[in-house]
């Protein structure tokens, strides 16, 4: 992750303080050729379980929201797994929506 950061290849956002992190957001940033904009791959979000169900995950959405809207990005976009029902239930209380259009495909390397 130091790497990343040091290469202005992603962005983080941490919730808490260094003696207690909270939870944190990690923002890839790319670009869509069609639509002619950056846009940012929010890959991980993780807030520690004993600060689970206390905002912090929607506080940190919203910081990468607001980041990304700052830059000029058309869209953020993420992944869940199918079953996480926590994270879906926050991704669309925060006015995510779920894009039903595509399949997502995967070459594992």
């Amino acid at each position: 992750m130091a790497e990343r950061l040091q290469l202005g290849e992603s962005t983080v956002f941490i919730a808490g303080d260094s003696a207690q992190p909270a939870g944190f957001v990690q923002l890839f940033p790319t670009f869509s050729s069609v639509a002619l904009a950056r846009t940012f791959i929010l890959n991980d979000l993780f807030v520690a379980p004993d600060h689970r169900r206390s905002g912090v995950g929607r506080a940190l959405l919203s910081a990468a929201v607001e980041f990304a809207r700052e830059g000029g990005a058309a869209r953020i976009s993420l992944s869940t797994a199918v079953a996480n029902g926590p994270a879906k239930a926050l991704y669309e209380a925060a006015g995510w929506s779920k894009q039903t259009d595509y399949h997502v495909y995967v070459l594992r390397l």
